[in-house]
């Protein structure tokens, strides 16, 4: 373990600024807790040309305006945002978290992961990502109906999503790229008695459309020819667990985070949530993830009510003990457009300013 110093101090720290990290950020600094949400950009949200499946949210939203608006609504209610990498996190000896980023070192009661994990890309030639490349069924999917599809893989996924797609399209190949199938002899019984090609032959080139960049066709070292407007690359998913097993938080067969139904893993104080945990890959679940731990956080971290076992050792809360929010807090929360009493630009200077430091 290590001592804790005078770093930047929060009761909560996200790493991870996705959907279920911006939520959890979210929740943390609307319930009053100092929170700082540590990004290092880029991640799979970032790359989705559109929006899909989230209500409120249009499909003409791109992943990167969908982050930027996050960002800005966890700062407008006094969360701290930070840019960088975080290279170790380390438990100290009065038990809170020493996280370092590539250029500083930040101190924390409680730490979630939300760093996600990374598709695996096939070899080129490729489409091009977002216009031809995906990587989400269930986001994508209904972007192709009626229109002729490929499955890019050689193993159990690239099957059944090649027999999932023919629920909205009959024009399913599996492309295997030269590998031998790898799924199973059950699996190859069920994929012959559905309307799918598999197409062994390597792709040797890309045919896009010169104005909107969309696919229009593969071509294949045989020489042959076939049209598609989009398809799905099935080469497994790289988790980024490093900083989850540098804590010695448990992960599942599958290589995910072992966690509760409220994002709790088996380290005291340390979560996960989002795509780094088990469950659908989507936005909406990422979200309601990050909501849940953020409460579950909170109803840990928050100063009231005491237990009775508190009350009769300390006795009852004290006038001057109330309210338990931060003055940087409260001073954003009233002058926040949400507040009930409207926001009051003065906010800051009706006491809700922070002590004087004693002069020792």
């Amino acid at each position: 373990m290590v001592m804790s110093s005078s770093d930047d101090e929060y009761e909560v720290a996200v790493v991870g600024g996705g959907p279920a990290g911006l939520t959890t950020a979210l929740y943390g600094a609307r319930l009053g807790h100092e929170t700082v949400l540590i990004d290092r950009g880029g991640g799979r949200a970032a790359m989705m040309a559109d929006t899909h499946n989230v209500i409120g949210v249009t499909e003409d939203i791109s992943g990167n305006e969908f982050l930027a608006t996050g960002r800005e609504q966890v700062q407008s209610y006094g969360g701290t945002f930070e840019r960088g990498f975080v290279t170790d996190i380390e438990r100290t000896d009065d038990d809170r978290f020493r996280l370092s980023t590539n250029d500083a070192e930040i101190i924390a009661d409680r730490v979630v992961l939300a760093t996600g994990f990374s598709d695996e890309r096939p070899d080129p030639p490729l489409p091009r990502t977002g216009k031809g490349l995906h990587y989400c069924l269930h986001c994508d999917a209904y972007m192709f109906a009626d229109e002729p599809v490929y499955v890019m893989g050689h193993g159990e996924a690239a099957a059944h999503v090649a027999m999932i797609m023919l629920n909205v399209t009959d024009d399913v190949d599996v492309l295997t790229r030269g590998a031998e199938p790898t799924w199973s002899d059950e699996t190859a019984a069920q994929l012959e008695s559905h309307p799918v090609e598999v197409v062994h032959e390597e792709v040797s080139g890309v045919e896009n459309d010169p104005d909107s960049g969309w696919l229009e066709a593969l071509e294949f070292e045989d020489g042959t020819r076939r049209e598609y407007r989009g398809g799905f690359a099935m080469y497994g998913s790289d988790y980024n667990t490093v900083l989850a097993e540098g804590l010695g938080c448990d992960l599942t067969e599958s290589g995910t985070i072992d966690v509760d139904d409220h994002g709790r893993t088996s380290e005291d104080g340390v979560f996960a949530v989002g795509d780094i945990t088990p469950g659908h890959n989507q936005v909406p679940v990422a979200m309601g993830q990050g909501a849940k731990a953020g409460l579950a956080i909170h109803k840990e971290i928050r100063e009231f009510p005491r237990s009775t076992e508190e009350i009769a050792r300390d006795g009852p809360v004290g006038d001057d003990e109330v309210p338990a929010i931060s003055p940087h807090l409260m001073a954003t929360a009233v002058a926040h457009e949400g507040h009930a009493g409207g926001p009051r630009e003065d906010a800051a200077a009706q006491n809700v300013e922070a002590p004087a430091a004693d002069d020792d």
